[in-house]
């Protein structure tokens, strides 16, 4: 990860948009954020309350293979990579549905880089509580990247797979999704995760059981974690959500007064950068 506090003082940027960078938080220092243009970098905390302009050039170029193409797939492949890359199969979001073991892997070697290692399944407080899965290593990455506000890590298994069917189980009780309005807003009342962890635990008890005599016994193990509280760079939440959108306008501008999940949050709207990854944008802040 780049030195973010290098870059806090850059204040223009042109190139094809990424996933912004977010350093963990701590009890006392909210995330820090940054923004990526291209081989770019713009640090994004030092800015909160500068008037930031986005503008769209018209040009997408995939974030995989780098060639323009008229419209983005999954956040930002072109359509012969989303076509072609395991990264964008059906079972990258459902994993439970994984058919390397059937030698239809899109690409079996990616497949045993990334799924084949351990992943946790996790309890999340960003819209209210969900259910979710991500590689050991994504933490905490994943739950910034989600925008939650709490988070705890319930049980580790062997591969994407087997996280895909623990995720499934505890489905039938609990969401695995975000309402990204209701946690732009900032209103998301705390959950006690241990409580609810315990709960869900003993309710899915004999299910994940069953489980484990399929996978094996030391393929699922369940974690003694603290929850974790993430805190973001927010001057203001806004009262009305409004989404701005490349496609619509190319052109996104307006005071700077937070940063949460993949989201910029203008005193104009929001716009989830994520969604418009390989985007060129000419970026300034004011």
């Amino acid at each position: 990860m780049s030195d973010l506090f290098s870059v806090a003082d850059v204040s223009a940027a042109r190139g094809p948009l990424r996933k912004m960078e977010i350093a963990p938080s701590d009890a006392e220092t909210p995330a820090q954020y940054t923004l990526r243009a291209g081989e770019q970098r713009i640090g994004l905390n030092a800015h909160l309350g500068a008037s930031l302009r986005l503008v769209h050039t018209g040009a997408i170029h995939c974030v995989h293979c780098g060639r323009a193409t008229r419209k983005s797939f999954a956040q930002g492949y072109c359509y012969p990579c989303f076509k072609s890359l395991a990264q964008c199969d059906t079972c990258i979001v459902k994993p439970e549905t994984c058919h390397y073991h059937a030698g239809t892997c899109r690409e079996p070697a990616w497949g045993e880089q990334h799924c084949f290692q351990p992943h946790v399944v996790y309890l999340a407080n960003s819209s209210g509580l969900k259910v979710g899965i991500t590689r050991k290593t994504q933490l905490p990455t994943r739950w910034l990247d989600q925008g939650a506000i709490q988070a705890l890590p319930i049980l580790e298994v062997d591969n994407r797979l087997q996280s895909g069917l623990v995720e499934t189980l505890f489905k039938q009780m609990v969401g695995d999704r975000t309402n990204w309005r209701a946690m732009l807003k900032g209103d998301v009342a705390p959950i006690d995760l241990p409580a609810e962890r315990d709960r869900l635990l003993a309710a899915l008890d004999q299910e994940l059981a069953a489980l484990k005599q399929r996978v094996g016994e030391q393929a699922i193990g369940t974690l003694a974690a603290s929850p974790v509280e993430l805190h973001y760079p927010i001057l203001e939440f806004p009262g009305k959500v409004v989404s701005h959108n490349f496609d619509k306008s190319p052109e996104v501008s307006g005071r700077l007064m937070g940063l949460k999940g993949q989201y910029l949050i203008f005193d104009t709207g929001v716009i989830n950068l994520r969604k418009f990854g390989g985007y060129e944008v000419e970026v300034a802040i004011e």
